[in-house]
């Protein structure tokens, strides 16, 4: 397991960190997480599991205590470089954005002790992935790191006001079980969930997609505002339309104790606003105040498309207990602004 390149940004923030301070004013000490002592790991054996409890420890451990430090360093470029190294996929996404809209100075996180979900993978098996559920700021959250050359961080997910804890299914020696794309033991296999989940919120719960998710906030309410947006925006004189799609963004699942699944996937939405009208075109398409650390003008004349990207987490039922499958964690931000 690599974890080098972690421990080396955590040197170079720390670094970050040093340079920063002597080019301001004092201030009061702030208090520093002490960051874990790396336990050895045991090389798996040829007939073992790749990756190990122990392991997934160590490597939240690293990821946490540099990607804190990158956050504090306070200056964007070098930083964000260095922590762009911990992230992948969606959560990249999020993380460039997050340094990005903030001049560099994203939120930080404290982190409460991990609760590993760590899947029995085959001896030969490339793609390995670990879930953990930990506390960010005080809120569970369900982060999910992959591994190609190094282990980096593919999702995080914070559960929703209300909701309890996955109930994952572990066997004795505490391993968990992924399943494959096309499982068809749940309602809804994983390779569908997030298809599923973007016509619902374009369209609402309809024809063949009525009664597979839960409506609510993150679902069907997104395609009554959707509806809503693009008649008021053609009453105006605009045309408006707002689509979401997974793209190539892996998806992860795990089984719960009941038989059913906890599936984590990505979508991506894309809203976009032309002026229809002569008296549109003179006005301008307004720029939302979330868009502004791209875009500084109040407004722009031909076009302007908006990208989010979103984090989810959900429950779906086994096949023999059917039932509507709910979103119980998310996270998500506007990561991209375009407009002429």
């Amino acid at each position: 397991m690599r974890v080098i390149g972690r421990l080396k940004a955590l040197a170079l923030a720390v670094g970050l960190l040093a340079g920063a301070a002597a080019c301001t004013t004092p201030a009061s000490p702030a208090t520093t997480p002490a960051v874990p002592s790396a336990t050895p790991t045991p090389t798996p054996s040829p007939t073992g599991p790749p990756v190990t409890p122990v392991d997934a420890a160590k490597v939240f451990a690293t990821f946490t205590a540099s990607d804190n430090a990158l956050r504090k360093a306070g200056q964007m470029l070098p930083a964000l470089r260095m922590d762009m190294d911990n992230t992948r996929d969606a959560y990249a996404q999020l993380t460039s954005a997050a340094f990005a809209s903030t001049g560099g100075h994203p939120p930080q996180y404290t982190w409460g002790p991990p609760t590993l979900y760590v899947p029995r993978f085959k001896p030969d098996e490339r793609a390995l992935w670990f879930t953990v559920l930990a506390t960010r700021n005080g809120h569970p959250t369900l982060v999910t790191f992959a591994k190609s050359d190094d282990w980096r961080v593919s999702s995080t997910a914070q559960l929703l006001p209300g909701q309890e804890p996955p109930q994952i299914q572990l066997d004795a020696e505490g391993y968990a079980t992924a399943l494959p794309p096309d499982d068809k033991s749940v309602t809804i296999s994983p390779q569908f969930m997030g298809p599923l989940h973007a016509t619902i919120a374009e369209a609402g719960a309809t024809g063949v997609t009525a009664g597979l998710i839960e409506p609510g906030p993150l679902t069907t309410d997104i395609a009554t505002q959707i509806a809503e947006s693009r008649m008021s925006s053609k009453r105006a004189g605009y045309g408006y339309d707002s689509i979401f799609s997974q793209g190539d963004y892996p998806f992860y699942a795990l089984r719960l104790r009941n038989g059913g699944a906890l599936i984590q996937y990505a979508l991506t939405r894309t809203t976009s606003t032309i002026p229809r009208t002569k008296s549109a075109q003179d006005d301008g398409i307004p720029v939302p105040q979330n868009a502004r650390w791209v875009l500084k003008d109040p407004s722009v004349d031909n076009l302007l498309k908006l990208t989010e990207t979103h984090l989810y987490a959900a429950v779906v039922p086994p096949a023999a207990a059917p039932a509507p499958a709910h979103v119980i964690a998310h996270d998500g931000a506007l990561t991209r602004v375009n407009g002429s």
